[in-house]
């Protein structure tokens, strides 16, 4: 998503006067909670509310007293433009921090990168040059940042590939490459962390993750996520802002719930709540 779509508010604040555009009103009604939403993407967001965005976006519209609404596209080419910059919704619950195709909020969760393996292989490694991995299968889900360093250290030739634009509503690329592991067609798999931590949580898959370790020169394995809203919306964005900080405890704790796993400010991991019975992992 490069291109930026500004509202139409935005575009009158550009055109008046500096004096005036902070008296310049928003041109939204705010009678309900609209929120941009893929329909088929666990463990973010799906059709039937199962996805920890479906319930981060249900606690702020509850906060706000607003009623929620969602409005479906898939989230891949043509996501914003289609749904916040044609003005169908006002929120996307999440993104990357700095996304330049919208305006972002403060980060409510910071995750990254992982190296996924099978317990009983015993592979400790946590960097894709470790010559650990000099041998092994590799699962790697294509033009995501890991690429770059399997490409540095020569291990193309013992990648298996999984595509990473497809249409969610058939295919989850993600949740194949576990199970390829599982099943024992490849080694080690490098997963986006929210990923790799729900289907391992959900499925109880007998698999282990650790954070992947960043190299000098390299491309950057961990992000901080964020709220978007649309260019212009400041007073919009700092309500948003304003239910994150009121909200975080209780976003950490659905994001817990559905296995994410979260770094702190120095990149290291969080400590993992305690482990859910069989009877109440699944959120």
């Amino acid at each position: 998503m490069t291109e930026r779509y500004l509202a139409l508010a935005a575009a009158l604040l550009a055109a008046a006067p500096a004096a005036l555009a902070q008296n310049v009103p928003e041109l939204v009604a705010r009678n309900e909670l609209r929120v941009c939403a893929d329909p088929s993407s666990l463990p973010f967001s799906d059709d039937k509310q199962e996805g920890f965005e479906n319930k981060i976006a249900g606690l702020i519209g509850e906060d706000l007293k607003l009623p929620v609404n969602f409005t479906w596209y898939p989230q891949s080419v043509g996501f914003v433009r289609k749904t916040l910059g044609a003005r169908r919704c006002d929120l996307v619950i999440g993104t990357v921090s700095g996304d330049s195709s919208m305006e972002t909020s403060t980060a409510y969760y910071h995750t990254g990168y992982m190296i996924v393996t099978r317990p009983d292989e015993h592979i400790d490694a946590t960097s894709i040059g470790d010559p650990a991995l000099a041998d092994r299968k590799i699962g790697l889900i294509a033009a995501t940042p890991p690429t770059d360093l399997v490409l540095r250290h020569g291990l193309m030739p013992h990648v298996t590939a999984y595509s990473l634009v497809v249409d969610t509503r058939f295919e989850s690329p993600s949740r194949q490459l576990l199970q390829d592991l599982v099943d024992g067609k490849t080694d080690v798999g490098f997963v986006w962390g929210p990923i790799a931590g729900y289907y391992i949580h959900h499925d109880h898959l007998p698999l282990k993750a650790e954070f992947l370790a960043e190299e000098p020169g390299g491309p950057r394995l961990d992000y901080h996520i964020a709220m978007g809203v649309r260019g212009g919306e400041t007073e919009w964005r700092r309500k948003i802002n304003a239910e994150i900080r009121t909200l975080q405890p209780k976003i950490t704790a659905i994001l817990e719930e559905y296995g994410v796993p979260l770094l702190d400010e120095q990149n290291q991991a969080m400590p993992a709540p305690p482990a859910a019975s069989p009877a109440t992992a699944q959120p």
